[in-house]
């Protein structure tokens, strides 16, 4: 059980492979992996005590769960043990993307707010600038790995079954089935929630959350985990603003009263309105990376 939205965690698919967990009396969990190419797990050469990079599942206590067996203050120490590992695991990817040269954010946000669609114009914009690669984030179905796949980008998908973000074992592990080398863009589409995201450090270098002017202006304040984690906010789908009461003063507002720092770029990924800017944003930090 995932305490901080109190979704159910099920099956890891990383693109074909595919794991079994075992849950003990106290909440723990631990799993192994089946891979149905050949492949052996292989532990990953930066990561912290030579953890393994098959995928895994976690568990994260909160104290308004009720997990049969457990205290509220034993769920809070499985909570902190697991952030713990996940941001050792965030700390090897950071470590190897960096060695690379390699630019990588975390897009997050709730589910239909334009991520994939963005993703792809992007991507077709960027076309042969960069090195580039997707790790694409999802309970179930490869679609958006298939949709990122046609614009000619390599992509990984990876299933989280009932899981309902992406942790940092899990993108390694992605990561070790991209080609993706030095001096490129590794763009990580989260599973769409804005809740659980804001938790858990992947190893990128910002996350960039996505809110829909078709969602409301009052997310920020609503959600204000996942807008106070990010570095800047994509305010997507403005061609439909005429269409729409949506007050954007009021949006970047709330977004600024959560997070002081954010930045804020309004985009069409349809119109092509903010596009120039994003990706200039994006040019920015793959020069960045490389030095």
């Amino acid at each position: 059980m995932c305490t901080v939205c109190g979704c159910g965690q099920g099956e890891t698919k990383i693109d074909g492979d595919h794991e079994h967990e075992h849950r003990h009396e106290d909440g723990t969990v631990h799993s192994h992996a089946h891979h149905h190419d050949g492949e052996h797990v292989h532990t990953h050469p930066h990561a912290p005590g030579g953890l393994s990079y098959a995928p895994r599942h976690h568990h994260h206590g909160h104290e308004h769960s009720h997990a049969p067996g457990l205290t509220p203050g034993r769920m809070v120490q499985i909570e902190q043990d697991i952030l713990a590992k996940n941001n050792a695991y965030a700390g090897a990817n950071r470590k190897l993307w960096r060695e690379r040269g390699l630019f990588a954010i975390n897009l997050v946000s709730s589910p239909g707010s334009g991520k994939t669609t963005l993703l792809v114009e992007s991507i077709r914009r960027l076309a042969g600038r960069h090195p580039l690669a997707v790790i694409e984030g999802d309970q179930q179905t490869s679609n958006d790995a298939e949709r990122i796949r046609a614009t000619g980008a390599r992509a990984i998908q990876v299933n989280t079954g009932k899981g309902c973000h992406l942790d940092a074992h899990m993108v390694g592990h992605a990561f070790e089935r991209l080609d993706l080398n030095a001096g490129g863009l590794l763009l990580i589409e989260n599973v769409g929630n804005l809740v659980c995201p804001a938790e858990f450090d992947l190893g990128e270098a910002h996350k960039v959350v996505i809110l829909s002017v078709t969602e409301g202006e009052d997310k920020p304040l609503k959600y204000p985990n996942m807008f106070a984690a990010s570095d800047l906010m994509l305010l997507t789908k403005t061609d439909l603003l005429p269409h729409l009461s949506f007050d954007t003063a009021k949006c970047i507002e709330y977004a600024r009263r959560v997070n002081p720092k954010i930045e804020v770029m309004q985009v069409s990924a349809k119109s092509g309105e903010g596009m120039d800017g994003w990706l200039a944003w994006l040019e920015q930090g793959v020069a960045s990376a490389k030095n």
